[in-house]
């Protein structure tokens, strides 16, 4: 199978740019899958600096970058994970921009694009002027709009130059509208001229990268980033981060500008972001990761790192990795973490104000505050300095018998101060017992000390205790303390699922995430979330992650996706049939 990505787009159809269009919504797909991400670079001109393909012709302001391999045989493996249902939807994509770029357009990969691409393409968005813009301009002309529209920057790294030249030299015929020459900074540019603010530009640099633009403006952008050295490769922290996360014939990478994404995002007129948020979120500089397939699912490798001017710096603490120890092989669920402390201050620095967060930090504060009486920072978190986990474990039910199925949700966390833990328990249990009328009852669990909470209708609604003298443990819904309690022989650490899912790098950890998704989606009723949901839920059997601080810069993560596969998997259409054995 041929990549659908890989063309040059000589005509462009009616529909205002089909390209950024159907290139958002390829990319769209396989995030909603687990997520696009990025690759370093193997090319043979740039293999010494590791960098994202076409990083050094790429504007440094770019919003969004992906590059995509164009082997066949990647692409022909990733149509064979999944289920029927996730490979029409990734077969519905593929055929689209095969047809769009390729077909409609008089070429064939195999034929004549094949033979001089390199192994990779990468697609480039560029933001929109306004962007940038303090006000808007009070008179608008053509150019300014066009300006104002964001662009696209196709890289496709040439292996055969004399063939790159001869396509470049004679394109297609276009339909409608004529190619004219002209030149930019000595650089020749081939450009269709058609209808008003649908030109696309192609330009070789050097021989060795063909860039294709939909905006003749994006073309000479591109020419003065790679002339200039102002380009992404040069971008803070881009080279020095890249690199942590270099694979081997990755599938897919990915770049994010955070900065200039918040901008948008503040000029929405829809969710605007609030002036301290956009502050807040310039400390942030971008967002990368590189997806490779493997035989039993995929791979995504991913860091983000600080702009290198932030006063902010992030703490080297990876002291996490010991709670799947604590938790029973049956463990339906864990995220745990490092220091629940630092996390919660965190979350409090990038999330206060924003109304884009899940929860706003004085909310819960409040709430606690409010059903119990105690202070979140001062009672609770003060000594919740160790690590933490929050784990979903079912209850023992009778075989083929999902109506008994039942779980409880427990939550752990290694103390750093029993005393101050202790005393603010006791106000929690006073709290439960005097303003609400529960049972606070004190009882064993296989000789250990534990206290049960139980509502006033006779149900035993919590029990919280000591594991190994300064983990604290709070179970809440089913009883299923005795599960944890002495501490299991059989561990989720233990299991093959897990240890097949969950990375083992980066070691050491501040962090780590486990999901059974195929029992998690056979016992509980899901919120839907995202388009498709059901259908991605249905392709996957387990997801995990491990993270951890890089330097006081940057953080890096390892997520592994376990996937089904689709026996008897068919090819792809051919053009022009709906139904076809031959995989382009």
């Amino acid at each position: 199978m041929a990549p659908p990505l890989v063309s040059v787009p000589m005509k462009k159809n009616k529909n205002k740019k089909p390209s950024l269009v159907l290139t958002l919504s390829a990319a769209g797909f396989l995030i909603g899958a687990g997520s696009i991400a990025y690759w370093l670079l193997s090319q043979r001109q740039l293999s010494s600096s590791d960098l994202l393909v076409g990083a050094n012709i790429i504007p440094g302001d770019a919003l969004f970058a992906v590059s995509l391999t164009t082997d066949p045989q990647q692409w022909q493996q990733l149509r064979q994970f999944g289920t029927r249902e996730t490979q029409a939807e990734l077969d519905k994509n593929l055929v689209e921009l095969r047809d769009r770029f390729l077909t409609n357009n008089g070429y064939d990969f195999q034929k004549d694009i094949a033979p001089w691409v390199g192994n990779d393409v990468t697609i480039a968005f560029l933001a929109p002027d306004t962007a940038t813009k303090p006000a808007p301009k009070p008179v608008t002309t053509n150019e300014d709009a066009a300006n104002d529209q964001q662009s696209m920057v196709m890289v496709l790294p040439v292996k055969n130059p004399e063939i790159a030249k001869s396509i470049l030299a004679q394109p297609k015929a276009l339909k409608q509208g004529k190619w004219i020459d002209r030149t930019y900074q000595g650089i020749a540019i081939k450009q269709n001229q058609g209808q008003a603010g649908e030109n696309f530009s192609a330009a070789l640099l050097d021989g060795r990268f063909l860039v294709i633009t939909d905006n003749p403006k994006a073309t000479e952008r591109a020419i003065d980033a790679y002339k200039n050295k102002t380009s992404l490769a040069t971008t803070g922290g881009f080279a020095e981060n890249f690199p942590k996360i270099a694979n081997y014939q990755p599938f897919a990478q990915f770049y994010i500008n955070v900065p200039t994404a918040a901008k948008i995002a503040a000029a929405s007129p829809n969710r605007p972001l609030p002036a301290q948020v956009l502050a807040q979120l310039q400390n942030n500089q971008g967002l990368a990761g590189t997806m490779s397939l493997e035989s039993e699912g995929i791979r995504f490798k991913g860091v983000s790192w600080l702009n290198p001017n932030s006063q902010r710096v992030l703490a080297v603490e990876n002291k996490a990795g010991e709670m799947q120890s604590r938790l029973p092989a049956e463990t339906l669920m864990m995220l745990s973490g490092g220091n629940l402390q630092r996390l919660w201050g965190d979350y409090v620095l990038t999330s206060q104000g924003n109304p884009l967060s899940p929860i706003a930090p004085e909310q819960l504060r409040g709430g606690i505050k409010s059903l119990t009486n105690l202070d979140l920072d001062k009672d609770l978190l003060s000594w919740m300095k160790g690590e933490f986990s929050l784990s979903v474990i079912p209850t023992t039910s009778k075989q083929g018998s999902p109506d008994d199925f039942r779980a409880g949700l427990v939550f752990m966390v290694q103390g750093s101060n029993r005393q101050s833990a202790e005393a603010s328990i006791k106000q929690l249990d006073d709290v439960m017992k005097n303003q609400y009328q529960f049972q606070v009852q004190p009882a064993k669990v296989a000789d250990q000390p534990v206290v049960n909470w139980v509502s006033p209708y006779g149900t035993l609604t919590a029990t919280h205790g000591w594991l190994d003298g300064d983990v604290a443990f709070l179970v809440v819904g089913a009883p299923i303390t005795d599960k944890i309690v002495p501490k299991p022989n059989n561990t989720l650490a233990s299991t093959i699922p897990f240890q097949q899912t969950v990375p083992t790098e980066p070691n050491p950890t501040n962090g780590q995430f486990f999901v059974d998704v195929e029992r998690i989606v056979k016992n509980f009723p899901l919120p839907t979330l995202i388009p498709n949901q059901q259908t991605l839920l249905d392709a996957t059997r387990s997801i995990g992650m491990t993270s951890a601080v890089s330097d006081s810069r940057s953080n890096i993560y390892d997520i592994f996706i376990g996937l089904k596969k689709v026996t008897n998997s068919t090819t792809l259409p051919s053009p022009g049939s709906n139904k076809g054995n031959s995989v382009r």
